[in-house]
C-alpha cells in the first residue's frame, strides 16, 4: 500500500504539471433500477471519484417545522450501516485509504467517494459506500449529537451580522417557498429517527438518483460499479415537482445588530439550470460584479469612494429560480451613501449592459479560466454531477467557451431587463438604520 500511494504522488505531481484538457468527454446510461449514470474515463491517475446525488435537498422537506431533516439525514448515512458502526466505517474507510464526504443544500443531497481504483481497494470502498446507501441505521446516540451541534451552529449563527443578513434574505426573496425556509433551534431539536429513517425511504430511491463516476476504470467496470452503488435503494416515490416561486414586491428589510458594520444583500429570485439566458448573465455579472477588482461595482464603490472592502454579485442557479444576489459590508455610518451607489451603478448597467471592453474582458476571463475549473477528476467530477443532476447537454462543458464567446451586449442587457426587475428587488440590512434609495429614473 504504502508504494502504491507513493506512485500515486508522484502521478498526481505530473497531471498538476499537465493541466487537463477543456473537453470531457461524458457516456451517458440508466442502471436497471432506474438511476442516470454519468461517466468519464480518465486514466492518468489510479483513482475512481464516484458521487451519487439525490433530489433530497432541503426543498423537499414536508413539513416546515422539521427544517433540517434533509441535512440531518444526510449527515447520519455515514454513521452507521449493515452491522458496522461510525468507528469500524471510520476504520475501514482507513484500510482502505477512501475518503467519503457527504453534502446537503436546497436542490439535492450528495454523498461522494474517492478510492484507488485498484479492485481489491475499489470493490471494498463501493461496498461501503452502497451499506451507508441502502442500509443505514441512523443511530439515536448519533442523532442526538448531530442535533446538538447543529443547534448550536444555529445559535451561533443568529448572532453574526452576515449570517443574520442571510437568512433573512432568502428567508425575504422566497416568501412562503421551501427555498426560503431556514432550519431553527425548534425544528431541528424536534426532528428524530423516524423522521430520518422516513426522509430516506422517501427520497432516497434510485430513481431519484444520478451516479457521476470519474477515474481509471472502464466502461464495463463503471457499469457494475453503478449497478451495485443503485442496488437496494428504497423504493422511493418518483421525484414530484416543487412549487413554482413567485417574485417578492421590491422591499426593505432592516435587522438591529450592534456590530460596527452594516452587511447588506440585495437581490431577487432569478434563473433555473438550463435556461438560454444562462450565459448572457454570466458573461454580463463578470462585468458588473463577478470579475472581482475589474467589475463596476467594486470600481465604483471600493476603488472611488472606499465604501466597502470586497462588494460582488451573482447568479445561483437551482432547479427553481435561484438568487441574484449583490453583497458588501460597510461601514453603517455610510450605509446609505454606499448603497446609492451601487443602486445607480445597477441601474446604468441595467440600461447600457457591458462596454465592448468590458465584454471582451469578462469574456477572456471565463473561457481561459475553463481549463483551471477542470484541471482534477475531483473538478470534472463535481462539473459532471451538476449536468447530470440539472439535465444539462452532455456537451456541456465542451459547449461553454463558445457559447460564452457568442455572447453579444444586447442578448447581455436583454438577459438583464428579463431577470433582474428592480420592482421584485429585496433589500436586507443588518446592522444599519438606513432604507435603500429608490430606483434611479
Amino acid at each position: 500500500m504504502k508504494k502504491l500511494l507513493l506512485s500515486l504522488l508522484a502521478l498526481c505531481a505530473l497531471q498538476l504539471a499537465n493541466p487537463a484538457e477543456a473537453r470531457v468527454d461524458i457516456q451517458h446510461w440508466t442502471t436497471p433500477t432506474g438511476s442516470k449514470v454519468y461517466f468519464v474515463a480518465s486514466p492518468t491517475l489510479p483513482m475512481l471519484d464516484v458521487q451519487i446525488d439525490f433530489s433530497a435537498g432541503a426543498a423537499y422537506e414536508a413539513d416546515p417545522r422539521r427544517a433540517g431533516l434533509a441535512e440531518l439525514t444526510n449527515e447520519l448515512l455515514t454513521s452507521g450501516a449493515q452491522g458496522l458502526d461510525e468507528e469500524q466505517i471510520a476504520e475501514r474507510l482507513v484500510d482502505l485509504g477512501a475518503r467519503l464526504r457527504n453534502s446537503a443544500d436546497d436542490d439535492r443531497a450528495s454523498l461522494s467517494l474517492r478510492t484507488l481504483s485498484s479492485p481489491a481497494e475499489r470493490q471494498g470502498a463501493i461496498e461501503l459506500m452502497h451499506a451507508m446507501l441502502a442500509t443505514p441505521t441512523f443511530p439515536v446516540a448519533a442523532l442526538e449529537r448531530e442535533k446538538a451541534r447543529n443547534i448550536a451552529a444555529i445559535q451561533e449563527a443568529d448572532t453574526k451580522p452576515d449570517a443574520l443578513a442571510a437568512k433573512r434574505f432568502a428567508e425575504t426573496i422566497y416568501p412562503g417557498h421551501p427555498y426560503g425556509v431556514q432550519a431553527t433551534v425548534a425544528s431541528v431539536s424536534s426532528i428524530t429517527r423516524d423522521d430520518l429513517e422516513r426522509f430516506w425511504r422517501t427520497h432516497y430511491g434510485a430513481r431519484r438518483a444520478v451516479i457521476s463516476i470519474v477515474g481509471a476504470v472502464s466502461r464495463a467496470e463503471a457499469e457494475s460499479i453503478a449497478a451495485r452503488i443503485s442496488e437496494g435503494l428504497p423504493a422511493a416515490e418518483a421525484e414530484q415537482p416543487l412549487p413554482a416561486v413567485r417574485l417578492p414586491r421590491a422591499t426593505t428589510v432592516t435587522v438591529a445588530h450592534p456590530a460596527a458594520q452594516s452587511h447588506i444583500y440585495l437581490g431577487l429570485p432569478a434563473i433555473k439550470r438550463g435556461d438560454p439566458d444562462f450565459f448572457p448573465l454570466l458573461v454580463g455579472n463578470y462585468s458588473l460584479g463577478g470579475g472581482g477588482f475589474v467589475s463596476r461595482l467594486m470600481q465604483e464603490v471600493r476603488e472611488k469612494r472606499g465604501y466597502a472592502y470586497s462588494v460582488y454579485s451573482y447568479f445561483a442557479p437551482g432547479k427553481l429560480e435561484g438568487p441574484f444576489q449583490i453583497g458588501l459590508q460597510t461601514k453603517r455610518a455610510q450605509a446609505a451613501e454606499a448603497l446609492k451607489v451601487v443602486h445607480a451603478t445597477l441601474d446604468a448597467f441595467l440600461r447600457q449592459g457591458p462596454s465592448a471592453s468590458e465584454l471582451k474582458a469578462a469574456k477572456q476571463n471565463l473561457v481561459d479560466g475553463q481549463a483551471l475549473r477542470l484541471d482534477s477528476n475531483a473538478k470534472i467530477l463535481g462539473s459532471v454531477a451538476l449536468i447530470g443532476f440539472y439535465g444539462l447537454p452532455l456537451d456541456y462543458l465542451e459547449q461553454f467557451p463558445l457559447r460564452v464567446d457568442a455572447v453579444t451586449a444586447e442578448q447581455v442587457r436583454a438577459a438583464f431587463a428579463r431577470h433582474v426587475k428592480r420592482e421584485n428587488m429585496v433589500t436586507v440590512i443588518v446592522a444599519g438604520d438606513t432604507e435603500a434609495p429608490a430606483a434611479a429614473k
